[in-house]
């Protein structure tokens, strides 16, 4: 049973949305129309996954992303946002989001979504992994990069289209004990200890 809690201020969306969740197998949701409504209740009984507004009265979703990872930082945030400008998606990754969905997302691809966030993966819209992908390609010059081999970017750029492990593994023909020792190896060159922390770092550098 995945935990989805909601954090989103439109009432009509969110009760949308949960609609929806509740509606499939395998999932339990709540929903909250603040970060600071949902923190009332997390401290007992945290999510799983958190589908996250960016516009919101007390403070921006990207704010709470960043309130939540350092609160609770096995909690997976999702934006879910009609924003699909480069700032919000790089500042929201940079907060510590593993994924970034438009609310045009149908049904069938946000329940997907959920699970792949779950299981450690790093989902986005389309549209949204198109504009971190380009920014991946540009030239690598004397940035965070460098140290990286040309296998490590690849495993890297695959995390940032919402790839698991496993799905990394097939779609370079390797097992997914290589995809684990190249992130190790990533890890390490950049200094950091999770997949958003290397992303994070990455855009930080180049001031995006």
């Amino acid at each position: 049973m995945i935990r989805v809690a909601i954090v989103d201020d439109d009432d009509e969306m969110r009760k949308g949305l949960r609609r929806i969740i509740e509606q499939a197998t395998g999932f339990h949701c709540t929903d909250f129309r603040s970060g600071a409504s949902a923190l009332e209740t997390f401290d007992e009984n945290p999510p799983d996954v958190v589908l996250m507004d960016i516009g919101m009265p007390d403070k921006t979703g990207i704010e709470w992303v960043g309130i939540l990872q350092e609160k609770y930082p096995h909690v997976q945030c999702l934006m879910l946002t009609v924003h699909s400008d480069e700032e919000k998606i790089f500042q929201s990754l940079r907060a510590g989001a593993v994924g970034y969905l438009l609310k045009t997302t149908t049904p069938d691809k946000l329940l997907t979504a959920i699970r792949e966030a779950h299981a450690g993966g790093a989902p986005m819209t389309g549209e949204v992994a198109r504009k971190v992908l380009t920014y991946f390609q540009q030239p690598r010059q004397s940035n965070v990069f460098s140290s990286l081999s040309q296998r490590e970017l690849d495993v890297l750029l695959a995390l940032t289209e919402g790839h698991t492990y496993k799905s990394i593994a097939d779609k370079l023909f390797v097992s997914v004990n290589t995809v684990r020792f190249h992130l190790r190896n990533i890890y390490a060159k950049l200094h950091v200890r999770s997949r958003t922390e290397a992303v994070a770092k990455a855009l930080k550098s180049n001031a995006v």
